[in-house]
């Protein structure tokens, strides 16, 4: 990743603000054993004054906010305590679910680093609100609007609900071959099926606040590309 061309992952620019499309497989902080560069250690290397607003799971692809300076920095901390952040994720789900505005409020406990659990006598309070977006057989497209921000909550929520994200193995999801769809798929005698989707399938697809002047800032990101290819494969192997 230290060779990542970030200008490219740029979706949004002002005076004030940045708007990343983080890849997946960088941590947004400093936070990893290898000596690998960070998604704010590239950026800096770009615009040197720019400050995480807040940050995206290792895995997880989208939208991520960077201030440009100390004020913006503290209207957006502000924005998002008072919940005037609008964050909305897509996700691939294992099993077909028709989610129709559903509230999944079920409070979260941390446990150490790296899990999370439903607790109701010692979680937090934890609210998304989730919609199925397209059916298939064995999938569903999903898509998760957190109302709070606790660790690891779509992805703990989702699979609550009987719908692990696809990859999430620390949750009950599975690693996506193409052989799970396609009939009498064969890889070679001698070659090992390199999965579509390996990582959690998890996807911070918009975010909408206003800046400091009230103007609204509302920025798409584009699914990155083993996503957006797992899902054509499910529409051409695994539609309904």
């Amino acid at each position: 990743m230290s060779k990542l061309d970030l200008k490219k992952h740029i979706l949004f620019e002002n005076s004030d603000y940045l708007i990343v499309n983080k890849p997946h497989g960088i941590t947004s902080e400093t936070e990893n054993a290898l000596g690998l560069s960070s998604l704010s250690q590239l950026l800096k290397r770009i615009y040197p004054e720019a400050m995480l607003c807040h940050r995206l799971d290792k895995e997880t692809s989208g939208c991520i906010i960077a201030a440009r300076n100390d004020l913006a920095y503290r209207h957006a901390s502000i924005a998002f305590q008072n919940k005037k952040v609008q964050k909305v994720y897509h996700a691939i789900g294992t099993g077909t679910h028709k989610f129709e505005e559903l509230e999944i409020n079920l409070p979260i406990l941390k446990k150490g680093n790296f899990k999370a659990e439903i607790s109701k006598n010692f979680g937090k309070e934890a609210l998304t609100l989730v919609n199925s977006l397209e059916n298939f057989k064995h999938y569903t497209l999903i898509q998760a609007q957190p109302k709070t921000g606790r660790f690891h909550q779509i992805r703990i929520h989702l699979s609550s609900m009987r719908a692990p994200l696809m990859g999430d193995e620390l949750y009950g999801g599975k690693v996506f071959n193409l052989s799970d769809i396609k009939r009498r798929y064969n890889t070679g005698k001698y070659l090992e099926e390199i999965p579509m989707m390996s990582r959690v399938a998890l996807h911070a697809y918009s975010i909408h606040f206003q800046d400091m002047n009230d103007d609204p800032i509302n920025v798409q990101a584009p699914y990155p590309k083993d996503m957006d290819v797992t899902l054509k494969m499910l529409r051409q192997f695994d539609s309904l």
